[in-house]
């Protein structure tokens, strides 16, 4: 462009979630997952970030495999990277099963008769910008649990595909799903799930 030549204001048609996530407010924690108060959920995403409480859940079926889900293109960090099954924010006052369950059904329409215990295998705090929109910084849960009934219908405002993987393939071959962006949280868990790393008892360490 030319000195002389007037710019030009070109606004984004993306419809991302910075509106709603400046209206909602996420749990601030110390490393050990303890509640230090409440912070707003843009706030905690953005600059040197708040620490504060997610989850992350994976679902298997019965023969080992785990549910992916792609972060839709609406998403504001890491939007069509894959995650694990569902991953997000409990709300004051909620536990991490009760917004595990949550989730699942506004997602995945699964419900809780789909599957059987629920459990937190893990808990973690780890630190990770986004190119230039924000961060995470977490003491992220991690639950799982076995579906039964494998159907499931995405919300495609939240969800952009599903696939089942096979799980230790996964893990241990990751050069044939070098197509596959994963998100920085899921790859964490799994790999701690492997190596044995795995605690719901928080220690405080970065990952």
């Amino acid at each position: 462009m030319s000195e002389t030549e007037p710019s030009v204001s070109v606004e984004s048609s993306r419809d991302d979630e910075t509106a709603e996530n400046a209206e909602q407010a996420v749990v601030a924690v110390d490393a050990h997952d303890e509640r230090e108060g409440l912070a707003n959920r843009l706030d905690a995403h953005t600059g040197d970030g708040i620490r504060h409480r997610a989850f992350t859940c994976l679902l298997f079926d019965e023969d080992g495999r785990v549910l992916l889900a792609q972060r839709a293109e609406r998403k504001r960090l890491w939007d069509t990277y894959w995650d694990g099954t569902v991953a997000s924010h409990p709300v004051e006052g909620q536990s991490q099963k009760e917004a595990t369950r949550e989730r699942l059904e506004e997602e995945l329409g699964i419900t809780p008769d789909q599957y059987g215990d629920l459990e937190v295998t893990d808990r973690f705090e780890y630190r990770r910008h986004y190119l230039d929109q924000g961060l995470e910084w977490e003491v992220c849960a991690v639950l799982q649990a076995t579906l039964h009934d494998t159907s499931f219908d995405r919300d495609p405002e939240e969800v952009g595909g599903a696939m089942w993987v096979d799980y230790e393939d996964l893990h241990e071959n990751p050069r044939y799903y070098r197509q596959l962006r994963l998100c920085p949280w899921f790859e964490i868990a799994m790999r701690r799930d492997f190596e044995g790393d795995a605690d719901p008892v928080p220690d405080g360490t970065r990952e």
